[in-house]
């Protein structure tokens, strides 16, 4: 597992910070390999084609080693898909038969849904131990349940209210909605929590910290709103055993899923109540740790593992479906350990697939050399082949999602980027901050490519988004730095040309 980037060590007050350390003889060195290359690329281009694998597999320099990076490392792709139906098809003689059987008394069976008893254990504690209720969270149904078995307060995504079905349920059970890609939704739910909790003339608060629902073999990470509060928890469990039919609201639509559900002679139901989980040091606990025993308590009575999966794996998972990808599933990252390692969002992490997906990746989600150069408006020389290969952590000439993810963000992370990246922008506009033309991008860039034609600065300089009068501003120049974090090479070797410049002498006593 990748360890959390380094921070700089604290430093004395007096003394300056360490900003970039780049010799002109190794820009020099750079310079004259890519002219030697490039040579060898114009004279052997389709031998190169049939052997640039293997090359990339012996360049094992660090491109980004001036930022900081020392070197990349990527867990491997896990074998656990937690939004797996098990039974997404109708499949068997048994099956068609059964859905016949059970057809004309469909619509009558959704008053009980199918369920003529659900099996309980344990007892609800009372209100004024717990007021907050937590559960696995495994199909639509769970929230129905626990409104009929409970009456809480539950608290639910905004989204919901607009899904068919679903959505008429959970404004019929006035709940308290969040927003989950906005702060200030999730803090001012947060405080709706709190209130209602802290008062016993409310109604319990039920929470499903997951977040989404998952197939129930795995419990994924949990978001913090029920924790965050400080009261005593009780953790509730859902099992939906079966034989014929998974019950799970998986990567599977909802039509299909009451379908299937009201053609059966049974659903069945199980549903456990566990010891509390009170915070620990009076109240003072933090909510994260608070949060990991919890889930630990709900794992260990289901009997499943514990992921560092959260929402943002569906959302990358439905992106990849939506774009007819043969394995969705491999596109996961655990989204919630790359949040907390690199402090990017589920909605970035989206955007890279994006990207990703503009490289044409194969049938396993691999993508090679030559379509990564396409979509980053590179061509073939030593930065690039550096680049590729910083990301190729397995050396074997193509890169998955996950790779290229991690990649980006680990660039991103490093403490010398931001800095970098106003630098490149003060040498390309001459030390103002004025929108930039593409000569002043073609120049700099040229520095780390030299024989770069003016179609190809044209193609690099669209990806930098210049406006209606063709220039870039410095926006935009940031923006493109944060979507292409792996462009940031191109401008190492602007930073060692002599003296660079009064602009950069200026933007290096403000970064000390």
């Amino acid at each position: 597992m990748i360890s959390p980037p380094r921070s700089l060590p604290p430093q004395p007050s007096d003394s300056p910070h360490l900003v970039l350390i780049v010799t002109d003889n190794d820009s020099g060195q750079r310079s004259s390999s890519i002219q030697s290359h490039n040579h060898h690329h114009q004279n052997n281009s389709s031998s190169f084609k049939n052997n640039h694998s293997s090359h990339l597999n012996h360049n094992s320099r660090n491109p980004f080693e001036f930022l900081g990076s020392d070197g990349l490392s990527v867990p491997g792709v896990s074998t656990i898909d937690p939004f797996l139906n098990n039974t997404p098809d109708i499949e068997g003689a048994y099956e068609v038969l059964k859905i016949l059987v059970c057809l004309p008394i469909a619509v009558a069976r959704l008053v009980l849904l199918g369920y003529q008893w659900i099996k309980r254990k344990g007892k609800p504690a009372p209100r004024e131990i717990a007021p907050i209720v937590v559960s696995n969270h495994v199909s639509y149904i769970d929230p129905i349940f626990y409104f009929y078995e409970l009456f809480p307060t539950i608290v639910a995504a905004e989204s919901h209210d607009s899904t068919p079905f679903v959505g008429t349920i959970i404004r019929a059970m006035q709940v308290i909605y969040v927003n989950r890609f906005l702060q200030s939704s999730r803090k001012q739910a947060v405080n709706e929590i709190k209130r209602k909790a802290s008062c016993n003339r409310f109604p319990r608060v039920l929470l499903f910290p997951e977040g989404t629902t998952t197939n129930g073999n795995v419990i994924i990470s949990f978001q913090l709103g029920a924790f965050i509060p400080g009261y005593a928890i009780q953790p509730v469990i859902v099992r939906y055993p079966h034989v014929h039919f998974d019950q799970s609201w998986g990567h599977i639509s909802l039509a299909k899923l009451m379908f299937r559900m009201f053609t059966q002679f049974h659903n069945f139901m199980e549903v456990e109540y566990l010891p509390i989980v009170s915070p620990l040091d009076n109240w003072k606990e933090n909510p994260a740790h608070f949060a990991k025993r919890t889930s630990f308590a709900i794992a260990t009575a289901l009997n499943v593992v514990q992921t560092f999966h959260s929402y943002g794996d569906l959302m990358l998972l439905m992106k990849a479906s939506q774009s007819k990808q043969e394995k969705p599933s491999s596109y996961m990252v655990e989204m919630s350990m790359v949040e907390s390692l690199f402090h990017i969002s589920s909605l970035e992490a989206v955007d890279f697939l994006d990207k990703f997906l503009s490289m044409n990746p194969d049938p396993s989600g691999r993508v090679k050399f030559h379509d990564f150069l396409r979509v980053m408006r590179l061509r073939t020389c030593t930065i690039s082949e550096e680049i590729f290969g910083f990301i190729d952590v397995e050396k074997n000439g193509s890169i998955t999602f996950k790779q290229f993810l991690y990649g980006s963000a680990h660039v991103m992370k490093q403490p010398l980027f931001g800095q970098t990246c106003e630098l490149a922008f003060s040498n390309c506009s001459d030390g103002g901050d004025g929108p930039i033309s593409k000569e002043q991008l073609g120049d700099i860039i040229r520095l780390a490519i030299p024989d770069l034609d003016d179609d190809e600065i044209h193609e690099l300089f669209k990806l930098f988004g210049p406006d209606g009068g063709g220039r870039v501003s410095k926006d935009n120049f940031m923006s493109c730095l944060r979507k292409n974090p792996l462009l940031i090479v191109l401008f190492a070797p602007c930073l060692v040309r002599t003296g660079s410049s009064e602009a950069g002498d200026r933007m290096l006593q403000e970064i000390v």
